[in-house]
């Protein structure tokens, strides 16, 4: 796609109708607002952030607007999408962990009745809401018959209380899933509306039903008077590795180069895209001595990557669908685009998880097993296989740092962030790349200031918490803005605060001591300088207990003192 077709005049027509006297009521001139979340996606997955995978819809978006290089969320799925909902640290928002409830205020495994969605704040300023995907912010309790009713054998009409439901937090369309994890050709938890969706057709895939959907709402919001919000939520690339096989045959020869070419090509590209400028060498050191030359499972490794490129790949396809949408409606100029990740790919070995548990399932609709193949004796991408690319493939998914997913690591946390919007964004920033200071909690702010909002104090009778995020609105004007004095970082004990200085704090564990990092110099957080700073530590150190309790953050206590986090 070239600039010109992403750069249309925005035409929505509609008026609020005719008033008594016959006067013409002025078009709403406020933009639409398309955030788009993708999960468990590296931060160098994307074309336009390095990888080699095919992203021609995602890139064209960076081409014509800006890419963020220390744009951050919260290391983990649902933490984070509580956090980018209400513009509060996760735990403000209830869900400082997972979605099962602790009892402990920011512990509630929901979303908080003393934080407000962004939903519910431009529904109220008058624009029409809409959700499509993964909500993944309620508490989800288990059934006696789990593994029954992850497989549709058994019926229950609600996956949580009805009250948590999208719908009940400001969204007036949705269609997607309650829970986290889903087979992408039968997912469990599918709603649309309040409305469990009971059957879906053979040919069923979640990427493409969830493109379409987002597709069709445009096509309906651009018949009204009023903007939209529309927060797309895809599960992809997150495991089970599942995708279309006309999508893994792409990638079948791709990633049988191995690791370390892949890590290495990435790395060359970054450099070439600019991607982190004025840094040089800043390749962190691979997290793993084995070679691939010696790796006995090659065959497995490389599909499973491919697998993962593959559904990758289907998310743009799908994004292109939903910018037609706009285009062909003629509301692309005058829509803000964001597109992000949850947090950083994940090492986990979903293969080794135990069958039929929480939101695993452990076979099919009619009843065929689903193998987790521990040995690697089975390839992964169908229905009936169970299985992630674990921590050798996310070292390079997450390239160039360290670390993945839940951990306090650029790697973990550091998401590529792309914002289009050819109205709003000032031209001469098409392409750029800025290094800023971000966070998802900065999106509900931005979307109260474009649409003229007022985030309120109260709201349904709850006291609401102070919005934490700052808009990202004098950015796309003129290239910064006063950014975060600092941003807190906790997940299962994994601690970090990030100063707007660059100097960063790490602590692996509850009782690990902390590192120190100048992220000015140091992007990758190769060298370790808390020995010769101890004051910057000791400050640091002390600005982050203040934000815990501030934050109503606590240690874990089912995670061992002296828990490193490697």
């Amino acid at each position: 796609m070239t600039t010109k077709h992403f750069i249309l005049p925005y035409s929505i027509l509609g008026t609020l109708g005719i008033l008594p006297s016959c006067e013409q009521v002025k078009a709403d001139n406020r933009p639409n607002i398309l955030v788009i979340l993708a999960d468990d996606l590296g931060y160098s997955d994307l074309g336009c952030y390095g990888g080699e995978i095919d992203t021609p819809n995602l890139d064209a978006l960076a081409e014509n607007g800006i890419r963020f290089n220390s744009f951050y969320n919260t290391s983990r799925s649902c933490p984070t999408r509580a956090s980018l909902l209400t513009g509060l640290y996760q735990h403000q928002a209830g869900i400082g962990r997972m979605t099962f409830n602790d009892h402990l205020r920011g512990y509630e495994g929901t979303l908080s009745h003393n934080a407000v969605t962004i939903a519910e704040v431009l529904g109220e300023a008058g624009y029409n809401t809409g959700m499509v995907g993964k909500w993944h912010v309620a508490e989800t309790p288990l059934k006696p018959d789990q593994r029954q009713w992850l497989a549709h054998q058994v019926y229950y009409p609600e996956f949580t209380d009805k009250a948590n439901y999208p719908t009940h937090r400001g969204f007036q369309d949705f269609y997607g899933t309650i829970y986290g994890v889903v087979d992408y050709f039968d997912p469990f938890s599918l709603v649309n509306g309040e409305e469990p969706v009971r059957e879906v057709p053979s040919d069923y895939y979640i990427t493409n039903a969830l493109s379409d959907s987002a597709s069709s709402y445009i096509d309906r919001y651009a018949k009204s008077d009023k903007p939209f919000f529309l927060y797309l939520s895809y599960t992809a690339p997150h495991w089970p590795l599942h995708a279309l096989p006309e999508d893994i045959a792409k990638y079948e020869d791709t990633y049988k180069v191995g690791w370390e070419e892949i890590r290495n090509q990435r790395y060359e590209r970054m450099k070439e895209l600019g991607i982190f400028p004025g840094q040089d060498n800043y390749l962190s050191k691979r997290q793993f001595n084995d070679k691939w030359e010696d790796n006995p499972t090659k065959e497995w490794d490389a599909r499973a990557m491919a697998v993962h490129a593959a559904m990758v790949d289907r998310m743009d396809k799908g994004i292109g669908k939903v910018i037609d949408a706009l285009r062909r409606n003629g509301m692309l100029d005058n829509t803000l685009i964001i597109f992000m990740s949850d947090n950083g790919c994940s090492n986990e070995d979903a293969q080794n998880y135990a069958p039929g548990e929480n939101d695993r399932g452990d076979m099919t609709r009619d009843g065929r097993k689903v193998v987790y193949p521990r040995q690697k004796k089975v390839l992964p991408g169908p229905q009936t296989t169970y299985a992630s690319i674990g921590a050798r493939w996310a070292n390079v998914a997450n390239t160039p740092f360290r670390f993945w997913k839940a951990q306090q690591y650029e790697g973990g946390i550091c998401t590529p962030m792309i914002a289009h919007w050819p109205k709003g964004i000032a031209k001469k920033y098409n392409g750029s790349i800025n290094a800023s200071q971000g966070h998802v909690m900065d999106i509900m702010a931005t979307c109260v200031d474009l649409a003229k909002a007022e985030y309120p104090s109260e709201y349904n009778g709850n006291e609401i918490i102070p919005m934490e995020g700052k808009s990202l609105k004098p950015i796309f004007k003129k290239g910064t803005r006063e950014g975060h004095e600092y941003i807190g970082f906790e997940h299962f004990n994994q601690r970090a605060f990030l100063a707007s200085d660059g100097w960063k704090i790490v602590g692996p564990g509850v009782r690990a001591k902390w590192e120190l990092y100048n992220l000015n110099n140091d992007r990758t957080e190769m060298h370790n300088v808390a020995d010769q700073y101890p004051e910057k530590v000791a400050e640091l150190a002390k600005a982050y207990e203040e934000w815990a309790e501030r934050c109503f953050v606590v240690p874990y206590p089912g995670q061992k003192q002296d828990e490193q986090g490697q």
